[in-house]
């Protein structure tokens, strides 16, 4: 691991996106609040928050953080495409980074609404799962071009 312990503490803040692609009719399904499996919207937000929690458990260089201090899941469904966009942004102060905390944020909410809809739509894409901004620390604020 890298050692941090001569950083400064400054508010870090991660905004990660990604996407999943199902069809119409399991779209539907979860819009509609008749997912077998439950609330399939209400579910991916916890599963995202319980995701960033845990990052230091999956990756085995990361560092565990002193705390987090907001995890928020946003979820925009576009039933003309059949897409559920996931935005999650983590927040904390300390001695490094959250990226990966919001990225696996991300990604723990995309494969729960995977998980709870694969036996409406197996064929579900999940994609674009990407870093949108950090803030805080030696370099800065970084934005995603485009």
């Amino acid at each position: 691991m890298v050692d941090v312990g001569g950083k400064p503490s400054t508010q870090r803040v991660a905004l990660a996106k990604g996407t999943i692609v199902m069809s119409p009719a399991a779209l539907a399904r979860v819009v509609e609040g008749t997912v077998e499996k439950g609330d399939v919207l209400t579910v991916a937000q916890v599963a995202g928050i319980m995701g960033a929690k845990r990052t230091p458990e999956l990756l085995p260089l990361c560092h565990l953080l002193p705390g987090i201090e907001g995890v928020e899941i946003r979820l925009e469904v576009d039933e003309g495409n059949g897409e559920i966009t996931v935005l999650a942004e983590v927040k904390s102060t300390g001695k490094t980074g959250v990226e990966m905390e919001a990225l696996v944020a991300c990604s723990t909410a995309l494969l729960t609404i995977y998980d709870m809809c694969k036996s409406l739509d197996r064929g579900m894409t999940i994609k674009e799962i990407q870093l949108l901004e950090k803030r805080g620390g030696r370099s800065g604020r970084w934005v995603r071009d485009g």
